[in-house]
């Protein structure tokens, strides 16, 4: 049966948020229509903000970026099951680096009270979840206030970076694809997350098993740059997929 462009595009994006990724070539094949026919449904989808296309197909965009106090609310068991996962290769004397997001704020409510570390942050919440941690020293990068993700940006929190060195940097992740990497929704903080990458001696990122195979507008860094990536229960060939990028996949 022949479908119309309707509901040609609503099975491509069916496909997407069951598979994450789509190929153009299959997806002809899969729905009985040309490649340029896909080509162009791909193309109107990712104008509506629907997909984001890439070269050969496209790909899932990552869940909507809702306000700093809902996303908290989100999956919080979960969250507190990476949270914990992360917290051995926390150890006295180190400098952390760990910029915002409600995960990374709840693996810092979870640090030990007696912890002996230095925690660089450009989140107010997490500098404040740090008061009372009297052997904690806490940096507090100043920039320019992201209210809907709760930190700061900005030339001045990049040039504050360049001064220094860190042991871990826990990065808050939007969206993370086995191929592109880790990217975000805007460019202040792409920026200031790339400068962070640059300075850190290993990276582990803390992601929920929803923004696995997603992307945004602007691309921070390649998956290789990452340490390790910990997440919920995936499937053997999800895990294989960043396994393969010398990445330690802990789920």
């Amino acid at each position: 049966m022949i479908m119309l462009k309707e509901e040609r595009q609503q099975e491509i994006l069916k496909i997407i948020n069951s598979e994450q990724k789509v190929i153009a070539s299959d997806l002809s094949h899969r729905l009985s229509v040309s490649e340029d026919t896909i080509r162009r449904d791909l193309k109107d989808l990712d104008n509506k903000g629907l997909i984001r296309r890439v070269h050969s197909g496209a790909l899932r965009l990552g869940p909507p970026l809702e306000d700093f106090s809902i996303r908290e609310k989100v999956f919080s068991d979960i969250k507190m099951s990476l949270a914990q996962k992360a917290l051995p290769f926390i150890k006295d004397d180190q400098v952390l680096l760990i910029d915002g997001g409600t995960t990374n704020l709840c693996l810092t409510k979870q640090l030990p009270i007696n912890l002996k570390a230095t925690v660089i942050t450009n989140s107010p919440p997490i500098a404040v979840a740090l008061a009372n941690h009297k052997q904690i020293e806490v940096i507090m990068l100043g920039g320019t206030l992201n209210k809907k993700s709760m930190i700061n940006v900005g030339i001045d929190t990049v040039e504050a970076l360049s001064t220094m060195r860190v042991d871990i940097y826990i990065m808050g992740i939007y969206n993370i694809d086995s191929q592109i990497g880790v990217s975000c929704p805007t460019l202040s903080e792409c920026l200031t997350k790339r400068k962070m990458v640059s300075i850190s001696s290993e990276i582990i990122a803390l992601v929920t098993s929803d923004k696995l195979g997603t992307v945004s507008n602007q691309v921070v860094c390649p998956p290789q740059d990452l340490s390790y990536l910990i997440t919920d229960s995936i499937s053997s060939e999800i895990k294989n997929l960043y396994s393969r990028q010398n990445i330690t996949v802990i789920d």
